[in-house]
């Protein structure tokens, strides 16, 4: 791998991919840097219902590919890594990887996602791969004709609890407040479903079992009331955490560790920029990020030319 470039992008996922669509298109020397699969959180998605051009919907695997495809028409180079780091040296940007080495930029987009929140809650790391799991997609068929648990209250957590029905013979919904933050077509599907019941106003508070997980125990965030809801399985839905950790002691945050940028994607540092779920009041939406990959690069571009 050469060392130098005029552009890296930090992250394949759909702001990553669409900067590099942009940026291949502007002839510019550019890396894409992803650390694990191409994507991002959206390959995960049984069903993307709200990407516009797609008015039957399209699974989030086959939506990353596409993107991904259309990112490869343009010459840019790909790398399987981690970045540990960024540093200034004058003019360039020195993006460090945790395989060792360096290369360098004129400028970074960093794309790099969010990932799972967990509980942090007696019992959830034991249980990982034995009843817990962050990913229904995935594990769903593991738990046919069992009881299974989904925390959460947003879209992804729904759809998920929707999709875990094909499987499970119950899917019980716990959500720490008295409403849902899923849209309104999202939740009128869950909560129509006979297989979803929902437990309100709760949380999580052991996870518990032998050499598998068998149940949860609960707390009422209202009563204080303490109750025990047997379960094979728990699918866990609790938000996102950015993942920045690469440029945290280098760009400004919000107190979410949200990066902040303006509405060109620029930070605080020249020639980096931010773009995705990473951003401070970001949708962490598909388009959304794909929109600001796009500005991004626009952004680098002007950059890198000294516009």
């Amino acid at each position: 791998m050469k060392q130098d470039y005029e552009l890296v992008i930090i992250g394949g996922g759909p702001a990553g991919l669409t900067a590099a669509i942009y940026a291949g298109r502007a002839k510019l020397d550019t890396l894409l840097i992803e650390k694990g699969l191409i994507g991002g959180q959206i390959i995960n998605a049984e069903m993307v219902e709200n990407y516009p051009g797609f008015p039957q919907g399209i699974s989030g695997f086959d939506l990353a590919e596409a993107i991904h495809q259309q990112a490869k028409k343009y010459d840019v180079h790909q790398l399987d890594d981690e970045v540990i780091e960024i540093s200034i040296e004058e003019a360039q940007k020195v993006v460090h990887l945790a395989a060792g080495g360096t290369c360098r930029a004129r400028a970074v987009i960093v794309a790099s996602g969010s990932e799972r929140r967990k509980l942090g809650v007696p019992g959830e790391e034991d249980f990982v791969g034995k009843g817990v799991s962050y990913c229904a997609t995935c594990d769903g068929a593991f738990f046919g004709d069992q009881r299974v648990a989904v925390v959460g209250g947003g879209d992804a957590a729904l759809t998920e609890a929707l999709f875990l029905t094909r499987f499970a013979s119950k899917v019980t919904l716990i959500h720490r407040r008295d409403q849902l933050r899923a849209s309104k077509i999202v939740q009128e599907r869950a909560l129509s479903d006979p297989k979803i019941g929902v437990v309100w106003d709760t949380v999580v508070e052991e996870i518990v079992g032998d050499t598998m997980m068998s149940g949860l125990n609960l707390r009422n965030v209202k009563t204080k009331e303490q109750s025990f809801l047997e379960s094979e399985g728990l699918f866990i839905y609790a938000g996102l955490k950015p993942s920045i950790d690469c440029v945290k002691s280098i760009v400004s945050l919000d107190e979410a560790a949200n990066i902040i940028a303006n509405d060109l994607m620029e930070t605080n540092i020249p020639g980096i920029f931010a773009a995705g779920d990473i951003r401070r009041n970001s949708g962490r939406q598909a388009i959304i990020a794909a929109g600001d990959g796009a500005t991004a690069a626009l952004s680098a571009e002007k950059f890198i030319q000294g516009i």
